[in-house]
């Protein structure tokens, strides 16, 4: 196409709702939370591999004797959508972001496996129940997805530069972000006692403990340069020991034990001949120990 040389009739959307085209043999319900698939055809949202979330459905749509976009299917992808978690939550965990179970259910990261996000907690309703704003997960679809997984190559659509002109080529944007947001640290749950640690990418963990002593692992970093840092948020009591995969110190240490409310470690990860290794570079008031 070439420049404009006159004035153009404008055409647009809020965006508030939109239509997609339906995967052939799917049922959608009405208020589903809903994906596209790595075709760009609707799919009621699952913990799946590869889906990105678009919105929730307004109504009820059949396409399971039909074809690939036979039928469409309007979805909202603004504002404030009340949902199931799979797990039980508190006021504590408002801002934290959910990720999808089913295409009725979300849950905090520690309790999903593929990371499907799909948005943040606004407002706590009770135990398992919260208003979720879905907006972020809409306007960061393919940035969650850099997010969730700090090795994987992703599609790219969340930058998409069309021009071969001046602009930064699409591969080129892709890996930046891929970078970007693999090493910078984001909050993330505690996964609980005896659970592994966030090892794939850059993480700040608030740890909780009860009246007894609890555990956690932490495994060989994915990539140089993460950094992770833990911190005992809620002292129940009990000690939180971290066992990790191999020594952080020249001294040989890999126990790590958080005594006291405020006890803080970030470690960084390294290379060490041909192997990815956390090393210790803040200790304030842990004990370190080789077991």
């Amino acid at each position: 196409m070439t420049a404009l040389a006159a004035d153009k009739r404008l055409e647009y959307t809020e965006g508030v709702e939109l239509a997609f085209p339906i995967d052939d043999g799917d049922v959608i319900y009405g208020g589903a939370f809903v994906c596209v698939n790595a075709a760009g055809y609707a799919v009621p949202g699952s913990d799946t591999a590869g889906l990105i979330f678009q919105g929730v459905s307004i109504h009820h749509v059949d396409n399971s004797l039909g074809q690939d976009g036979d039928e469409y299917v309007v979805l909202r992808r603004r504002g404030l959508i009340k949902a199931t978690l799979g797990s039980t939550i508190t006021q504590a965990n408002v801002g934290d972001s959910v990720f999808l179970v089913d295409d009725q259910t979300v849950d905090l990261v520690a309790n999903v496996t593929h990371d499907i996000f799909c948005g943040v907690i606004a407002g706590f309703i009770g135990a398992n129940q919260a208003w979720i704003d879905i907006e972020p997960a809409i306007r960061q679809a393919d940035v969650a997805t850099h997010i969730a997984d700090a090795s994987a190559a992703h599609a790219a659509s969340a930058i998409s530069v069309a021009d071969a002109g001046e602009f930064t080529a699409e591969t080129t944007a892709e890996g930046a972000l891929q970078e970007l947001y693999g090493k910078t640290p984001l909050p993330v749950a505690d996964p609980g006692n005896g659970q592994a640690l966030p090892a794939n990418r850059s993480a700040a963990v608030s740890l909780t403990t009860g009246a007894t002593g609890q555990t956690r692992t932490l495994a060989a970093p994915a990539a140089a340069g993460l950094i992770l840092t833990l911190c005992l948020g809620v002292d129940g009591g009990g000690d939180c020991v971290v066992t990790v995969a191999s020594a952080i110190n020249q001294a040989g240490n890999n126990t790590i034990t958080l005594g006291d409310a405020g006890d803080t470690v970030v470690l960084t990860s390294v290379v060490i001949g041909a192997a990815k290794a956390w090393r210790l570079v803040v200790n304030d008031g842990c004990s370190l120990t080789t077991v």
